[in-house]
């Protein structure tokens, strides 16, 4: 793969997921977009971090099943399983920010 390429890719998923995160924010979360994590946390007994965690477990599972199959999966189904990915790493270290936020 040229690296002109790689880069291509790298502009595409980028901007993937951010209009995924953006279009989720209205649809899922109130005045603060981390809202659902924290609600969660609350609702389990754990930290907004470890609700994400426990969130994010199902797309991780998901991309070992699908790398693990001989089944071929449509380059879409790749780009959304990925995106979910990286998105719910972006909530992490946004989680992580707001954490050290409130500790100031």
């Amino acid at each position: 793969m040229t690296s002109g390429k790689f880069y291509d890719i790298c502009n595409d998923v980028v901007d993937r997921c951010k209009l995924v995160l953006i279009n989720k924010n209205t649809e899922y979360a109130t005045d603060d977009v981390l809202h659902n994590f924290k609600v969660a946390a609350k609702l389990e007994g754990i930290t907004p971090e470890q609700a994400l965690a426990g969130m994010m477990a199902k797309h991780t599972v998901s991309i070992y099943d699908m790398i693990k199959s001989a089944e071929y999966y449509d380059p879409a189904v790749w780009d959304e399983k990925i995106g979910d990915s990286i998105n719910y790493l972006i909530l992490l270290r946004a989680l992580i920010e707001d954490c050290a936020a409130g500790m100031e």
